[in-house]
């Protein structure tokens, strides 16, 4: 595993008043560390207390900075603006009170969309930070090759997000180091405005795609996306090929990829209480490490399910190899195409959900439901952004149904999921959010990822090595800040004679000392 001084953890101290500049590392707060943690990593930021970031997995920041968002979006506004609008056209035309309905049902998304992209260019930022801004010129970060480009923004001129990787993908501009390292300072050189190229892909790409969902869309999607070449994905992905996040177990240790992706497998595979016989269904298996980790460690009837040719053969051949070629197999169809009978005793998902869609999840969590056995266990893993929305969560979200991920469009906060299994007929036994574990990841996937550069750069060219080094080293800071998660869901269908108990746990410090005078 490769290192380098970005997987360092990094740590800023609070701004001590509202004229200081620049953050400071923390050093004092070793100082005031108790002796017996001498061992512990001083690498620390905190607010007013002295808290560590003392995990060697974890990739702390060094610019914890909040930006504008919904906090500061003014909803009763909007909805004055909704009734009123439409109401002024109502007068100047003298519709009647039925037009008058009309027009406003046809105008409200028009007015929130545009109430939205005019309030990410003018709102103010949080007063309620933690650290204060460098203010270093955005030289030092970046050299704008572009002369146009370069004359709209130098020294403290800020540069919009969207535009900033629009131009660094097309060589227009050159980071000064490394990308982590830049972007962990990215709000002393960038702001997150709702531009017009944003809006044009939210309007003509990403709406359109949300409301159809056609098997040949979700195909060619896939296909273009992950049959790119298996060498493309296992430059960052590592040997066990698994596109989703990874648990961190040791966090007194720096865990490889491999360990993390092991410990995920297994977690998933002892929370579905996997057995030997079990028929397993991994819908959207990816490479299906997966289904032949299941048929090898705990002797299930394991299939995997992708659109992706290449994950198909490749998935098969590693299950040979491993020799469970018998008990695990990975067949290329659509997920609609699934045969239904006989029924599963465990379903597995692990980030496929999201590519369902808004409009077609109820259909699929129903499909899933019918595919299920009456006391079997449904796992899904989903990736989703959270309601109390920044606009960097946009920013970093169309930028990753654009490059990344297209058509994910049901990456959706936690209690959208949960209301949509309810409604399908699911009991939602535990959940559990995973955004930490997944900025890890994602930082092993960085370093592989760097440490490959020059084998990319020969097979695929500038363009996608730069695509995917943003995604990376931006997606481990939106992971770890909560501007995007992931959730571990388990649910059984909700029937009464499901039996509950075989899912009991004894509370967490069962068997400790109350403290409760005898």
């Amino acid at each position: 595993m490769m290192t380098s001084d970005a997987a360092e953890p990094v740590a800023v101290a609070p701004a001590a008043d509202a004229g200081s500049t620049k953050p400071t590392i923390a050093a004092e707060s070793a100082a005031a560390a108790p002796a017996a943690a001498a061992s512990v990593p001083t690498h620390l930021w905190t607010r007013n207390t002295k808290r560590a970031f003392w995990s060697p997995s974890i990739y702390a920041p060094s610019l914890p900075y909040e930006c504008g968002g919904a906090r500061e979006y003014n909803i009763y506004l909007l909805y004055a603006l909704i009734a009123l609008i439409p109401y002024m056209i109502k007068r100047v035309l003298g519709l009647s009170l039925g037009s008058y309905i009309v027009l406003t049902a046809i105008l409200a998304p028009l007015i929130g969309a545009l109430s939205l992209l005019a309030h990410s260019w003018i709102v103010s930022t949080p007063t309620e930070q933690i650290c204060a801004l460098p203010n270093e010129p955005l030289e030092s970060y970046m050299t704008i090759l572009d002369k146009e480009l370069k004359a709209k923004y130098h020294g403290s001129n800020k540069i919009p997000m969207e535009e900033f990787f629009e131009s660094y993908f097309n060589g227009d501009i050159d980071l000064t180091g490394d990308a982590l390292k830049i972007f962990e300072q990215r709000y002393d050189w960038a702001f997150f405005p709702i531009t017009l190229n944003v809006a044009k892909f939210f309007f003509l790409q990403w709406i359109p795609e949300l409301l159809w969902h056609s098997k040949k869309q979700d195909e060619t999607q896939v296909r273009d996306h992950y049959d790119r070449g298996d060498d493309f994905y296992q430059a960052f992905l590592g040997d066990r090929m698994v596109y989703t996040s990874g648990l961190v177990g040791d966090l007194n240790k720096r865990e490889t990829l491999e360990e993390l992706q092991d410990n995920k497998m297994r977690d998933v595979c002892e929370l579905m209480q996997m057995r030997a016989g079990d028929r397993h269904l991994d819908i959207g298996c990816g490479w299906g490490t997966l289904a032949a980790f299941a048929a090898r460690n705990y002797g299930t009837e394991s299939v995997g399910i992708t659109l992706g040719r290449n994950q198909t053969a490749f998935g098969n051949a590693r299950a040979a190899k491993w020799g469970v070629g018998d008990s695990a197999k990975i067949m290329c169809m659509d997920y609609r195409d699934i045969p239904r009978r006989p029924r599963y005793h465990r379903i597995t998902c692990l980030e496929m959900a999201e590519h369902v869609g808004v409009r077609k999840f109820q259909e699929f969590l129903l499909q899933v439901r019918d595919m299920l056995e009456d006391d079997g266990l449904f796992y899904m893993q989903i990736a989703g952004l959270r309601g109390a929305w920044q606009y960097e969560d946009f920013s970093w979200g169309l930028f990753m149904a654009k490059y990344i991920f297209p058509g994910a469009d049901a990456s959706c906060p936690l209690n959208w999921v949960v209301a949509q299994l309810e409604s399908a007929g699911f009991e939602v036994r535990s959940t559990s959010t995973i955004g930490v574990h997944y900025s890890v990841t994602l930082g092993r996937w960085y370093e592989n990822w760097m440490r490959n550069k020059e084998q990319i750069l020969a097979s695929y060219g500038k363009r996608w090595f730069r695509i995917w080094e943003i995604f990376l080293a931006w997606s481990i800071i939106i992971a770890r800040q909560g501007s995007s998660t992931c959730y571990q869901i388990l649910a059984h269908k909700n029937r009464n004679a499901f039996d509950r108990t075989a899912l009991m746990r004894p509370p967490m410090g069962f068997g400790m000392p109350s403290g409760a005078p005898q």
